[in-house]
């Protein structure tokens, strides 16, 4: 799958838990959709284009998530 792709259905996720008034939560819900529903690959994926390119187009509750899957939390 392309990273184009990725970052888009990623940021969708976050924008919907964007809402979500408590912060921890609305990390935990964007990392448990992702180890949910996207296969290890993408979240790898993903996460090395964020390496690459750090800062970039990656909401702020996607790059949460992505600190704590890549600290252990998946």
């Amino acid at each position: 799958m392309s990273s184009e792709s990725l970052i888009k259905m990623a940021n969708q996720i976050a924008q919907y838990f964007a809402s979500e008034p408590d912060h921890a939560q609305a990390v935990n819900g964007v990392r448990q959709h992702m180890k949910n529903f996207w296969t290890p690959a993408m979240r790898r994926q993903l996460s090395a284009w964020q390496t690459e390119h750090p800062g970039a187009v990656l909401h702020p509750l996607v790059l949460a998530a992505l600190t704590e899957t890549t600290e252990g939390a998946v």
